[in-house]
């Protein structure tokens, strides 16, 4: 059997129109959540300047802050996917979103550093909750699709970025301040929050309990642990982007301070577009070889643009580097849910949280190298990760029955 036809979920025969139009409502249910996460994440990344200016904050304080909500997640992932899985993708996910829209409100309004770093850790361990309900959701609902539509889930929260952003600079425009800003769109998102969730599918069976005292608990294992390296390679590579393309384009290659910022939004204009392709293509190639290819695109691209020293070829190395990232994370989270459908929320959670880790190593990793052997030799360090997540690809082959049965 090829990649593409182990990709397709037997269902038993065609969806009934009534299943057809549950799993299409649930779909739109689930893109919405998406996009309520990244539209928080834009709107507070809008609004961060505010917040440092009106608290006096240095950078050193900024970053602490920043790294507050990072830790917040890696903490969340230890109880995310046990509630997922123990009460239901379903029963999580609304009180998680409003959660979330909400539990960034408190950081427009921190009167100090303290407050603040308290504030955004607590906003990072609800996020955690969100994060792994939504995307366990996303396999459900996947699986009932019976072919690929988790990329375009991490389209749905790229897209919610960029309107996040949008609503931020209108805020700011308007002279408003960061508290007005996230409370006017945390509360929006929280009651649409509402309506969202009654088209979530309904609760699933959970996993079957046993007597011992880890009942329920899954087991942290090599394949788990080796999608999380390939997550967090691929987080590295989209930490890097964020924080250096355009440091790069404008110390080393000597550009304009306004063609630099081209950089990061080219790169992040190819990965919209490469998830939202990549449903499409993941059905039409199967995971494995899209995954190995699109490594191999991300590490070129980069390498590329670190290689040939012009402004012109180094932005469109950022767009491949974009392009090829795109549907990887997307892909490990589906084949981390599919691996045990049982135990969804916590396989997606374990992966998480080493991917997410990610997200706080990966600035100090770069920055580090690039004390010692300069910035272009720093980010060939995300180059490598990415040629690395496309020689991991045969991993997410999905697990056949007689896996199961020599267990």
């Amino acid at each position: 059997m090829n990649d593409h036809s182990e990709l397709i979920i037997d269902l038993g025969g065609p969806m009934s129109t009534a299943t057809t139009q549950q799993a299409a409502k649930a779909r739109r249910a689930v893109s919405y959540f998406f996009i309520l996460l990244g539209t928080v994440s834009g709107v507070w990344a809008a609004r961060i300047p505010a917040v440092k200016s009106s608290l006096g904050l240095t950078d050193g304080q900024l970053s602490y802050a920043l790294l507050a909500i990072a830790v917040g997640l890696i903490v969340g992932m230890r109880f995310a996917g046990r509630l997922t899985d123990h009460f239901g993708s379903a029963r999580v996910i609304v009180p998680a979103g409003i959660g979330t829209a909400l539990a960034i409100v408190p950081a427009g309004y921190a009167p100090d550093l303290v407050s603040l770093l308290l504030v955004l850790f607590l906003y990072g361990v609800v996020n955690a909750s969100l994060d792994v309900s939504m995307n366990a959701h996303g396999v459900e609902v996947e699986r009932l699709y019976g072919r690929p539509i988790m990329s375009s889930f991490h389209g749905m929260f790229s897209i919610g970025g960029l309107i996040g952003a949008g609503i931020g600079g209108l805020f700011a425009l308007l002279g408003l301040g960061a508290g007005v800003t996230l409370l006017t769109t945390g509360l929006a998102l929280a009651l649409i929050s509402l309506y969202a969730g009654r088209h979530l599918l309904p609760r699933t069976a959970p996993a079957r309990q046993d007597s011992s005292s880890a009942a329920g608990r899954a087991r942290w294992t090599g394949w788990i642990v080796l999608m999380g390296v390939v997550a967090f390679a691929g987080l590295v590579g989209e930490g890097a982007a964020v924080d250096w393309t355009s440091v790069y384009l404008f110390e080393d290659l000597g550009a304009s301070e306004s063609v630099a910022a081209l950089g990061f939004a080219v790169f992040s204009t190819a990965m919209t577009v490469g998830r939202f392709a990549g449903d499409h293509l993941a059905l039409r190639y199967g995971p494995v070889p899209l995954v190995r290819v699109s490594g191999a695109v991300a590490a070129l691209g980069l390498g590329t643009a670190l290689i040939i020293g012009n402004v012109p070829v180094a932005i469109a190395g950022f767009a491949l580097f974009g392009l090829g990232l795109a549907t990887i994370v997307p892909q490990v989270f589906s084949a981390a849910g599919n691996h045990d459908p049982a135990r969804a929320g916590q396989a997606i959670a374990q992966v998480a949280t080493v991917g997410y880790s990610g997200l706080v190593a990966g600035p100090a990793i770069i920055g580090a190298v690039s004390e010692l052997a300069g910035l272009p030799g720093a980010l060939a360090i995300p180059a490598a990760l990415a040629a690395f997540m496309g020689l991991s690809a045969g991993a997410l082959r999905p697990r056949r029955p007689a896996d199961d049965r020599a267990r």
